[in-house]
């Protein structure tokens, strides 16, 4: 009320709805945390995660303090919350806010080299655990297809027994033809931990592409940051070359293996099947270790 006996309303800045949120500071980011560490909750009982930008966008990743345990990208709208559900539904534990990253992990983001960091795939079947880890082989700026992972996983020959993979869905003689494409693809879709097990550096294999883990736009921003030219694998897909031979060397690889872009056009020499290969008397190169069909 003024000096006249009229009232006055306070200005914006004078309401206490505008004055004390400004007095009351944001939680920390780790502030659940600390309160979980402070009252004594096993760690074993919960993950912490933290959300890194990535090329394709933002990354929740979840860690144990002994390995990773899960990672999503948000481009298709996941929040921090629907994050920590699907973590929960996923480990059976909760996913808690963190400030600091699981060690390594930053570095592994920044290089594409994340073969050596710690990465936890016990919850998941033995056959897509295999195939996982064979993604996790595929070096950062290079593409295998399908049948590379699937060879790298056992999932085809007598080698499957010996990888553990038995029961009613695996033949004695190891999976062939559909099956192997069905396991390898059906194992990308159920990666759990996208950009650390790499499933964007997989294709099917007349060289497009299987971004079964993520959006399609997702994996190519993925394989840009990592230097990946697509527009020279379709012009050596359009010459009918899965695999590119050297006429020096007499080796032949993957188009996107270190040692095939080092490769000169007038000394490429591109290939159809590893059969066309060995019969113009050209050896696998021992890098990239093409499929010998």
């Amino acid at each position: 009320m003024n000096r006249r006996g009229k009232d006055t309303a306070p200005s914006p800045e004078q309401r206490p709805g505008s004055v004390l949120p400004g007095l009351v500071p944001p939680p920390p980011q780790d502030f659940a945390l600390r309160v979980l560490q402070r009252v004594g909750i096993p760690r074993e009982r919960y993950d912490t995660y933290v959300r890194l930008d990535v090329p394709a966008g933002g990354l929740f990743v979840a860690a144990t303090a002994q390995a990773v345990t899960g990672a999503a990208l948000d481009g298709a709208g996941l929040t921090a919350t629907g994050f920590e559900e699907l973590h929960h539904a996923r480990t059976g534990r909760s996913a808690i806010p963190a400030a600091k990253p699981f060690p390594g992990l930053t570095t592994a983001l920044r290089t594409g080299r994340a073969a050596r960091l710690p990465i936890d795939l016990s919850g998941l079947d033995a056959a897509d655990r295999t195939v996982l880890e064979a993604v996790r082989t595929v070096p950062a700026g290079q593409l295998r297809p399908v049948s590379w992972i699937a060879r790298e996983a056992g999932l085809t020959g007598p080698d499957v027994r010996e990888a553990g993979l038995t029961g009613p869905d695996v033949p004695e003689g190891g999976l062939t033809g559909p099956d192997v494409w069905e396991a390898v693809v059906g194992a990308l879709a159920r990666n759990p931990v996208v950009v650390l097990v790499p499933c964007h550096r997989v294709t099917y294999d007349n060289g497009v592409p299987c971004d079964a883990a993520q959006l399609p736009d997702a994996g190519a921003a993925l394989r840009a940051a990592e230097g990946i030219d697509m527009g020279r694998v379709d012009e050596l897909l359009d010459r009918g070359a899965v695999f590119l031979g050297s006429d020096t060397t007499r080796i032949y690889c993957h188009p996107t293996c270190a040692h095939a872009r080092r490769i000169t056009r007038p000394h490429q020499v591109p290939f159809g099947t590893a059969r066309d290969a060995r019969r113009a008397g050209y050896r696998a190169c021992k890098s990239c270790r093409p499929v010998a069909a």
